[in-house]
């Protein structure tokens, strides 16, 4: 079977994939975070995306597949480490004179909205993040991911309408 009709349906195939990449891509991970477990966790992640997605991916196109989800899997996870953070710090720095019902409304706000941006497609939800927790521009943002400027804009206008729809309902 040459390389070319090799399916990583096939679970040999796909064994091969994971035995010549896994290590690679933990090394990868490894070094994005310094945290061995959530490098694990994320290559775990990714080839459970690469099985789900095997029929798409054609075995040479494997490896780029694979180091693709883990770098967007690696950067929603510091996003949303961010802005758990920035919520932390929002949150120390409330006034104490605010009633209790403010409180509470807050925060049922703050986690619809967390779950309003976590029930984004991934690729809305990944150009969001880049933009307003990491402050990058939609130059970046379409640099970093390797689609055009328009693409991005696209995504985030996308994004800002179901936000906004799901913020009125909150």
């Amino acid at each position: 079977m040459s390389q070319s009709e090799k399916s990583v349906c096939d679970k040999k195939v796909f064994n091969q994939v994971f035995d010549l990449n896994s290590e690679a891509l933990r090394n990868y991970l490894y070094y994005q975070s310094g945290n061995k477990q959530q490098a694990e966790d994320l290559v775990q992640e990714a080839f459970i995306k690469l099985w789900n997605n095997c029929k798409k991916v054609v075995f040479e196109k494997a490896r780029g597949f694979l180091f693709a989800v883990a770098k967007n899997a690696f950067y929603n996870q510091v996003a949303h480490e961010k802005v758990v953070l920035n919520y932390a710090k929002q949150a120390q720095q409330t006034n104490e004179n605010e009633t209790p019902e403010f409180k509470l409304e807050e925060k049922q706000f703050m986690e619809g909205l967390q779950k309003a941006i976590g029930d984004l497609p991934e690729g809305q939800r990944e150009v969001f993040l880049l933009n307003r927790m990491d402050k990058m521009t939609y130059k970046e943002i379409a640099e970093f991911l390797g689609v055009s400027q328009k693409a991005v804009e696209k995504r985030m206008h996308k994004a800002l309408v179901k936000l906004r729809r799901t913020v009125k309902n909150i």
